[in-house]
């Protein structure tokens, strides 16, 4: 069973690559939406996170423009995602899985949970006209070329995007 990251900055079309994955029944763990799950099913998590940040949980958007927080919040919640990811993994049949996430690449504590990285991307103006928060998180964002297996240009339409992930496929297999 191989894992595949899937990455790239906001706006770059890895939630649409995905979606298109999963439509195809390659299971996909969405890093994003499972951290929302975690913040509600483990037990005093939510309560944990105010109280060390100082912060309403309506506020907590507010992190990213503080670095100290950010790190404090990631401290506490990767080390949840770590062990669900690995849960999630092991329950899995298919010989390929495919893991979404925008940081995953930059944290230390993912290494080892894929073997291969696929970096999607798009011209800034492209990424700032899907998403406009991509002008704010850019900088919370590196990529290491050294560790991108594949790039997956995302500048054109979904069906460009649906023909270059099934040429992707076809490698990966």
């Amino acid at each position: 069973m191989r894992t595949v990251l899937v990455t790239g900055p906001i706006g770059s079309g890895k939630s649409e690559a995905c979606r298109y994955l999963s439509s195809l029944d390659f299971p996909v763990y969405e890093c994003d939406a499972r951290t929302k799950m975690l913040y509600s099913l483990v037990p005093g998590l939510k309560c944990s996170i105010e109280e060390r940040l100082g912060l309403s949980w309506s506020r907590l958007g507010e992190v990213f423009s503080d670095p100290e927080k950010l790190r404090t919040l990631e401290e506490m919640v990767y080390p949840y995602v770590v062990e669900d990811l690995k849960a999630w993994k092991a329950a899995q049949r298919a010989p390929l899985l495919f893991v979404e996430s925008a940081i995953a690449l930059d944290k230390p504590q993912f290494d080892g949970l894929y073997d291969v990285v696929v970096l999607v991307t798009a011209p800034y103006e492209v990424r700032v006209q899907r998403n406009p928060r991509a002008a704010e998180r850019d900088a919370l964002q590196a990529f290491d070329p050294a560790r991108i297996d594949y790039i997956v240009e995302n500048a054109a339409g979904k069906e460009e995007l649906q023909l270059k992930i099934r040429q992707l496929i076809c490698k990966l297999i």
